[in-house]
This record gives structure tokens, C-alpha cells and sequence, in this order.
């Protein structure tokens, strides 16, 4: 009988971890929702693409996924879970541990089309500090990026 129970215990927990990855956004779904933003964006335009994109409750928050843009200068034009960034020129905004993590996405995009970064930022789901590894795609002057939690 105490065999089964550790058992049970050890599957209860096994299950429960499983179910707290399925809440969490993958790498690669945060890479699609940029490219299906980008895609958007060069069909609808700037306007609508903002206003889609800050939406909350739109198509391009999925759990804790969502797509921020900013501009070749680090002003931001969309980032649904904290839209008083919106405006605003976060190129010197730094992580938890102290990476300036806008600045080098500007500065990666200036010469590549795309890029994979990783640095520390909350999670809008936990509100814990987490490891987030974003995928940033640029068309024009503007950066479309989404990022992943890992586990903490």
C-alpha cells in the first residue's frame, strides 16, 4: 500500500507538471505567432495590426505568448500586457540582470532579417521572473517579436 501511494503521488506530480507546460507558450508557437503577425501586418497594415496585437483578447495573446513591436529605434508600438510602454523608447530598458535586451535586438535586426535572444523578464501569467527565449522578425522599420517562459 505504501508503495502505491508514492506511486500515485509521483504520477499526480508528474501529471501536474505536464499540465503547468501545456499552460506555457513553446519556443516554436512563439515563433509562429510572429510570423502569422508579420503576415498581418504586410496585409492590414499598421494601424490594424496595432490595434489587433494590443487586443488582449485577440488572436495574438495565447496564454503567456503575445507579440510586441517596436521600431528600429526601440519606440513601442504594441505589447499587449503592459500598453503604457506604448509610445514609449524602452532601447535602454534592461532585464533582471541587466541586459539590455531592446537595444540588442535593434541592433542584431539592423543587419539580419530575424534572430533567437534569451534574457530574464516576467512572465504576465506568473509574474515571475523567468528565463524567456523570443523569437524577433522585422518588416520595414518596425520588430515584431514573441517570446517563451522556461519552467522555473
Amino acid at each position: 500500500m505504501r508503495y502505491t501511494s508514492s506511486l500515485l503521488a509521483a504520477i499526480g506530480l508528474a501529471c501536474s507538471a505536464s499540465a503547468f507546460a501545456a499552460d506555457q507558450g513553446t519556443p516554436e508557437e512563439a515563433h509562429d505567432l510572429v510570423v502569422k503577425a508579420v503576415a498581418y501586418y504586410e496585409a492590414n497594415g499598421e494601424a490594424a495590426t496595432m490595434t489587433a496585437l494590443n487586443d488582449m483578447n485577440g488572436d495574438f495573446v495565447d496564454r503567456d505568448l503575445y507579440v510586441f513591436v517596436h521600431d528600429d529605434k526601440g519606440v513601442y508600438y504594441a505589447i499587449a500586457p503592459k500598453q503604457k510602454f506604448i509610445g514609449k523608447n524602452l532601447s535602454k530598458i534592461r532585464d533582471a540582470n541587466g541586459k539590455f535586451i531592446v537595444q540588442e535586438q535593434i541592433d542584431v535586426l539592423a543587419t539580419s532579417d530575424s534572430m533567437w535572444q534569451e534574457y530574464h523578464w516576467e512572465n504576465p501569467v506568473s509574474r515571475k521572473i523567468q528565463l524567456k527565449k523570443t523569437y524577433c522578425e522585422k518588416s520595414g522599420k518596425l520588430q515584431f517579436c514573441s517570446g517563451a517562459y522556461a519552467a522555473n
